[in-house]
């Protein structure tokens, strides 16, 4: 797989996890691009490490990704090991995403990147375990790549829903926090 710069990533085999497309992958980087440089990123359900690899391409300072994998985690640490440069730290967390997510309240990210399978269940818990730690930044936003048929995005107490778009059967839900003095 090709990432940002034209630069090559070792991809696991098998289904175990499922790489985010290329149309998807480019869209989110898009919209995110003014945001990237600099900033701290949270990968969770990381797969392949790609979207990780590809915010350290484009200049985050430092990237966590969580993933239940153990294949997954080597070739995720491999890659980013590979791509990283000597002002980034990385760090790629070997564990169950609820549990990994919560012992990591002592950071503040600016972008998390949240892809589950899709059949999964976690969607909710994890943005609700977001949604009342200090998890994400105040400034800061979520992508939540997701099929809408098996999974409906729905505002989370403390998160509200700032934008939605659709590739095929694909949707990316992104979150910030919801204030009251927003209102």
């Amino acid at each position: 797989m090709r990432i940002y710069g034209n630069r090559l990533l070792k991809t696991l085999s098998g289904d175990l996890t499922r790489p985010t497309s290329a149309k998807v992958r480019e869209a989110l980087f898009n919209i995110w691009q003014g945001k990237i440089d600099g900033c701290l990123w949270l990968d969770l359900c990381a797969g392949n490490g790609t979207m990780g690899a590809e915010a350290l391409c484009r200049g985050a300072t430092e990237v966590i990704g969580i993933e239940r994998y153990s294949k997954a985690c080597f070739i995720i640490n491999e890659n980013w090991q590979n791509l990283a440069n000597i002002e980034q730290q990385f760090q790629v967390i070997r564990g169950d995403i609820i549990k990994e997510l919560k012992s990591l309240k002592r950071k503040e990210f600016d972008l998390i990147y949240f892809d589950p399978p899709y059949h999964s269940d976690v969607y909710q818990p994890v943005l609700e375990i977001i949604s009342q730690g200090k998890i994400l930044a105040d400034q800061g936003e979520i992508a939540v790549e997701h099929n809408p048929k098996l999974w409906p995005a729905k505002e989370i107490q403390g998160l509200k829903i700032c934008r939605k778009k659709n590739y095929g059967n694909t949707t990316l839900t992104f979150y910030q926090h919801f204030h009251e003095h927003n209102l």
